[in-house]
């Protein structure tokens, strides 16, 4: 089995269909299921890499290749990225290894004419790795580089974070991300869960912020851990669960979730629920819904409807229906871009733009299924002030709610000047978690 092919093959098909990395290298990982974890391990390592770096890979072909990225060949591309980022970030691969498996994958490719530039560049960078000059850091394109950003990102973020936070926030999208888990506290408490986990060998510490939350160790996949196929704990991020947290959702309360997929919340709120109360998860996408009634199945849930809608259309059977709603909504996902590598290069300020409209005809259109003094939590996972800040405003001025104090829900260590006024930003980097955007609202009687 060719290792480099099928990486090769994932790379041009996130290219060209614009398909999630992390759903891609999933199903291909799963395709393959009999290889050696080693083998899984290289093919999920040089995948994820090659998108995480591609800015710095495209700049270092660039100084050696004549024939500069921006008209080069899909194929060629992708193989030369692969190449560099082997040579500069994968010791254990030899110099040769690398040339030669390009040339052969450029002459798989139907690119033999082309065998001796792949060659001939991959060989000029290995000569001169070490050396490459960068641009200055203090300037957008040495950021740029120095983090494989966008450009037009780390200007925004320089003008919205300021320096400090940009560089954490850059830093930290290029570490490994860790894997995050809730304990479904109405099945099982987290002591005795940490016990259970090491008795299947699974290796876990306690996670920042959340008595209920912990970080899995030295595991590559979490699907076939026992605990988790009997539903003792489901795989969250730590904003997320921050999110429900802040939420102030108990017992009895009826509870929706209006862009649920693909559930996170929805679960945490009916471990909240604690079988008493009701939950409706509403999403576009049926195919991302069936897999919120795998997951509540798989946890013993059964106080949910699950429905197929769009947020911005109006349904009167719920009008004021709510104790909480949640609407975390669709957003540049500038905050959890370490998770994601190939967000950073699918977003635009365009895009960002059309998204704030899409925020306020959603909230426009769900404000009005929460009850007079019930709870709307609005959250995203982007650290972008016209998505989160300007939303609250947004808000008050246009809709009938009044933010409330997060602080009465949030750990100490994370309250601050904001959250007493309603609302928190978590920086990756600054916090220890994704970057997420949190706020709370209560409707106000006529």
């Amino acid at each position: 089995m060719n290792l480099r092919l099928i990486v090769l093959e994932i790379l041009l098909i996130i290219d060209k269909d614009g398909i999630s990395s992390d759903r891609v290298i999933r199903q291909v990982l799963n395709k393959y299921d009999y290889l050696e974890n080693q083998e899984k391990r290289f093919i999920k390592r040089l995948s994820e890499g090659c998108l995480e770096r591609r800015t710095e890979l495209d700049y270092i072909i660039d100084k050696f290749s004549k024939t500069k990225t921006v008209t080069m060949k899909p194929q060629i591309l992708e193989i030369l990225r692969m190449g560099v980022y082997q040579l500069k970030y994968m010791d254990s691969v030899p110099e040769s290894a690398v040339c030669n498996e390009a040339v052969k994958l450029a002459t798989q490719k139907g690119f033999t004419p082309l065998k001796g530039f792949v060659n001939g560049v991959l060989r000029s960078i290995a000569r001169n790795i070490e050396d490459i000059e960068y641009p200055d850091e203090d300037t957008y394109e040495g950021l740029s580089v120095k983090y494989s950003c966008p450009q037009w990102i780390c200007k925004q973020l320089m003008c919205e974070q300021g320096p400090y936070n940009t560089h954490k926030i850059l830093e930290e999208s290029l570490k490994p991300p860790g894997i995050f888990v809730r304990t479904n506290l109405s099945r099982i408490g987290t002591d005795r869960l940490v016990e259970r986990l090491k008795d299947e060998d699974i290796s876990s510490e306690r996670a920042p912020y959340l008595d209920y939350a912990l970080r899995l160790t030295n595991i590559d996949s979490v699907e076939r851990i026992e605990s988790f196929l009997v539903g003792l704990f489901q795989i969250q991020d730590i904003g997320s669960m921050l999110v429900t947290q802040v939420s102030g959702i108990k017992p009895g309360d009826t509870v929706m979730d209006v862009c649920a997929a693909p559930g996170g919340k929805s679960l945490h709120a009916l471990d909240r629920l604690n079988g008493k109360g009701h939950l409706y998860a509403f999403d576009i996408s049926e195919k991302k819904l069936e897999m919120i009634r795998e997951n509540a199945a798989r946890g013993g849930y059964c106080n949910l409807e699950v429905k197929q809608a769009d947020a911005t259309v109006y349904l009167e059977e719920y009008e004021e229906k709510a104790d909480v709603l949640i609407a975390d909504l669709p957003c540049s996902g500038l905050g959890v871009m370490g998770r994601k590598n190939d967000i950073k290069y699918n977003m635009t300020p365009q895009k960002e733009e059309s998204l704030v409209k899409l925020q306020r005809d959603i909230l426009s259109n769900v404000s009005h299924y929460v009850k007079p003094g019930g709870t709307l939590i609005f959250s995203t996972c982007t650290i972008h002030k016209a998505e989160n800040e300007d939303n609250v405003k947004w808000i008050t001025e246009n809709l009938p709610f009044e933010t409330v104090s997060l602080d009465e829900f949030l750990p100490e260590e994370l309250r601050c000047e904001t959250s007493s006024k309603g609302y928190i930003q978590l920086i990756p980097g600054v916090h220890k978690c994704d970057g997420f955007f949190i706020s709370g609202f209560k409707k106000k009687y006529e």
